[in-house]
Formats: C-alpha cells, structure tokens, sequence
C-alpha cells in the first residue's frame, strides 16, 4: 500500500505568555492542538479559519519551521517532524513553501535566476545546466518569460513576486506545496490571476497543495478537502463540496453564513 504524500498526527504547539509579574506563573497558549489530517496524491486541501485560529502555526509546523510540543509529520511514510533541520534536509526538496507576502519572501539583492536557483543548489547535486534548465521551467510553468531571469525582485508587480515565490516552491518538484495566504496580500484582480496559475499547475500534475486560507472561494476552486480550525482545534474536515454544502459544526456554518452575506 502506497503511503500518503504526508501525515500530520497529532500536532500540538503551545507559547507561552508573558508574565503579569514577576513572581506570579507563566501562562501558555495552545496555538494548536492535537491536529491530524492525511494529503493523498491529487487532493489538495484547505485549511481554513479566521484569523488567530492556529492555521499559519499548523502550516509552520508542517514544513518544519516551528518544532511541535507533541505529535509528528510524515512525508512520503518518512519521519519529517519533529526532526532537526539536519536530519530532514533530505525530505526538504519534497515539501516547500510560498509566503505570504512576495515582497518579504524574495531577496531583493538577488536576481531572479538565483532566487528560483537557490533551492536546487541548497538541496540537490545538479549541475549549473541542470539547473538552469529546471529554473527556466519553473518560471515558465508559472507564466513568466526567462527573459525576465536577470531581473531583480523590486522590477516586478505584486502578483508577479508571488509567482516568481511560486517557481522557487516549483523547482525542486516537490510533490506537496504549503502556500500560506498566498494570495491576501494581492489586488483582487491579481489574486484570480496567481490562483490561476496554482490550479493550472495542480491539473498539470506538478503540485498538491496545502492551502491555508480564510478566502473560502479560493479554497472551493483549487481543493477537493478542508479542514477547518477555530482556537487551534480542528472542529470540522472532510471532503470540501460535502463541508461546504452541509456544515455540521456551528463554526463551519457561522463561517459559510459570512462568506454568503458578503457575497
């Protein structure tokens, strides 16, 4: 039997609070807590909440940017979490990352052929031609010309950084893309555009994608799962279009009566 692309088992995170004085206790948040869901090939998921609900935490934890108090990640049947980033450096190539925000994400000292070339020459043994050819691909998968390779970050729109930031995600192949409200910090015209490009590459078979969102459109269009959070506890997940249609948690369905009334 085939193991899943990834596995999140029972992830918890807590931080602690700041002291209300100097001799009373330090107080903890759970940001998240005892989360687990399963990424199958060809099923990108949603994760969804308002704001606070421990959906970015999650996804830090997934990638192994933040290390879980409790609970494991597991890519491809392999230990990914809580493993020192020495240990996972040889899964990182099969699980990368797009930011939120393009601006902050990309180097602006580096031209865009390195800034999309750095994963590969971080995480594999390709040659400069290797390379090169895989950068020029990626670009191109996300409807950006090479002629564009000796640009710096600062040349470009908004919705353009963030495609470059997903050509870097892109370019070690990695079956399994977290994007992290990829698309809040675009123009609503540029957003239909970059979530475009992701649902073209998703039926193109080069990406799933864990998508954190609070934008439940976007989530319909690009995800066959969800998962939602409230308080970093997962209150409800299942397949999307059943979830959207008849949410059974009071949640779900205060967050779909939102989305509606804004509509």
């Amino acid at each position: 039997m085939t193991a899943p692309l990834l596995e999140a088992i029972g992830l918890t995170k807590r931080f602690a609070r700041a002291r209300t004085s100097l001799v009373g206790e330090r107080g903890w948040l759970t940001a998240v807590n005892d989360v687990s869901f399963t990424l199958e090939t060809g099923r990108s998921v949603a994760i969804v909440g308002e704001s606070g609900s421990g959906k970015s935490t999650l996804a830090r934890m997934i990638i192994g940017l933040e290390r879980p108090d409790a609970g494991q990640v597991r890519v491809m049947g392999q230990a990914f979490a809580p493993l020192t980033e020495r240990q996972r450096r040889p899964l990182r190539r099969h699980v990368q990352m797009v930011f939120q925000d393009p601006a902050s994400s990309l180097d602006p000292r580096l031209r865009i052929a390195a800034i999309v070339d750095e994963p590969l020459r971080g995480l594999t043994d390709a040659g400069a031609a290797e390379r090169r050819a895989k950068t020029v691909a990626a670009l191109e998968a996300v409807g950006l010309s090479v002629d564009m390779m000796a640009n710096y970050p600062h040349q470009f729109s908004g919705g353009q950084r963030q495609r470059i930031a997903i050509a870097r995600a892109l370019v070690t192949e990695p079956p399994v893309v977290v994007a992290d409200e990829p698309l809040s910090a675009l123009d609503a015209s540029v957003q239909a555009q970059v979530l475009n490009v992701m649902i073209g590459l998703k039926r193109a078979g080069k990406a799933t994608f864990i998508l954190i969102t609070h934008d439940l459109a976007a989530a319909a269009h690009l995800c066959e799962d969800v998962l939602v959070m409230q308080a970093g506890v997962m209150v409800e997940r299942g397949p999307l279009r059943a979830v959207f249609d008849a949410p059974q948690h009071s949640y779900t369905q205060a967050l779909l009566a939102a989305r509606r009334a804004l509509d």
